[in-house]
């Protein structure tokens, strides 16, 4: 089943800034819903050295067809250089959910 929707990852350096991109995501209709997760230990090799680094997840619910705007929007209130945005498919869900979702995103 192909939902037209999609939940998109995005790191952040912390809450504030994570914050800041979700309302700024959802209030211009790129986003029906984000969630900001405290507290994630990221591990990962930037510019050939290893790091460990304490950082925010967030989960951004949205239509595929809006994420190229989602995207470019996160990239334009970003702070790093090459920030995580990765989107994933929704093969399924509740109706209801997905149905407000579907409205909620411009």
């Amino acid at each position: 089943m192909d939902t037209g929707c999609v939940v998109v990852l995005v790191t952040a350096p912390g809450e504030e800034k994570a914050a800041e991109i979700g309302r700024a995501l959802v209030e211009e209709g790129l986003a029906a819903c984000v969630n900001v997760l405290s507290q994630v230990r990221s591990i990962y090799r930037w510019q050939e050295k290893v790091e460990d680094e304490r950082e925010v997840m967030m989960i951004v619910k949205t239509r595929a067809d809006a994420f190229e705007r989602l995207r470019a929007k996160v990239v334009s209130l970003h702070p790093y250089t090459c920030p995580e945005i990765i989107a994933l498919p929704v093969v399924d869900g509740s109706a209801d959910y997905l149905s407000w979702l579907g409205s909620s995103v411009r």
